[in-house]
């Protein structure tokens, strides 16, 4: 049976975060559908149903497709999004941790965050990236 599977997908895409995601996602639609049913008007459960459906197909057209380079192409930029979401959550973890010894700043011309040693009064802040020079109060 295991080899007959794996003849079977041989050729096909498979899966990848995307479609983890989506999983995830259907899996949340169903079981928020089950547990609200009750409380939520039949048109919105009826629409959650459908949603779920819709990416349970999606899924599986996404994970038995032979077309590489498309999905290639979509698990490409879900990735640059996660990555922004999971980046920017990063840097406000790092941002808090550090916020007792250093405050920070964005310049203005470039917008690039500069991080100043606290305590250091009224002083002239000179951006690494853009050069540009500004005051701020630490």
């Amino acid at each position: 049976m295991r080899n007959r599977l794996n003849q079977f997908m041989t050729g096909r895409y498979g899966n990848d975060p995307l479609n983890r995601f989506l999983s995830i996602a259907v899996l949340v639609l169903i079981v928020v559908n089950l547990v609200l049913s009750r409380w939520l008007p039949a048109i919105v459960t009826t629409l959650i149903f459908w949603l779920s459906l819709i990416g349970l197909v999606i899924v599986y057209v996404r994970m038995l497709s032979r077309n590489f380079p498309k999905r290639r192409k979509e698990n490409q930029k879900y990735m640059q999004a996660q990555y922004k979401v999971t980046s920017f959550f990063k840097l406000m973890k790092e941002r808090w941790a550090q916020r007792k010894d250093y405050k920070f700043f964005r310049c203005p011309a470039c917008h690039t965050i500069l991080r100043v040693p606290r305590g250091k009064g009224k002083i002239n802040i000179v951006c690494k990236k853009c050069g540009n020079s500004f005051q701020g109060k630490t």
